[in-house]
């Protein structure tokens, strides 16, 4: 009888280790955004997604930014870029999907490192 191997607990921590990364990224790039975004009601993000190397941009709105940000397993990913074992695509926009993190290490790790959480 063979048995089918579990998620590798190694590869989620990396995952989101690097989710939580670029959302600290955008944390910080938020802070410059906010100016422009009250004249173009948009900003730029970087893609929030898992892979290291991903360094595409969405242009999100603020208010729509601020939603995501309030749940610390939510992240913005371009579309496609969503990583099913990790995470469930819970919105499709335009310009994005809002994601949210799998019970487990993902989402511990997502909200041990969320930089607006206390």
């Amino acid at each position: 009888m063979s048995s089918i191997p579990g998620p590798d607990p190694e590869r989620m921590r990396r995952i989101a280790d690097n989710e939580a990364l670029f959302r600290s990224v955008n944390e910080r790039v938020e802070e410059v955004n906010e100016v422009f975004a009250t004249l173009t009601r948009h900003f730029e993000i970087v893609c929030e997604c898992g892979d290291i190397h991903c360094t595409d941009q969405i242009s999100v709105e603020l208010p729509a930014y601020e939603a995501v940000r309030s749940d610390s397993a939510l992240f913005i990913v371009v579309p496609g870029h969503e990583i099913p074992d990790v995470e469930d695509a819970v919105e499709h926009r335009q310009a994005y999907t809002i994601v949210r993190k799998h019970p487990g290490i993902p989402q511990a790790i997502a909200e041990a490192q969320d930089p607006r959480s206390d």
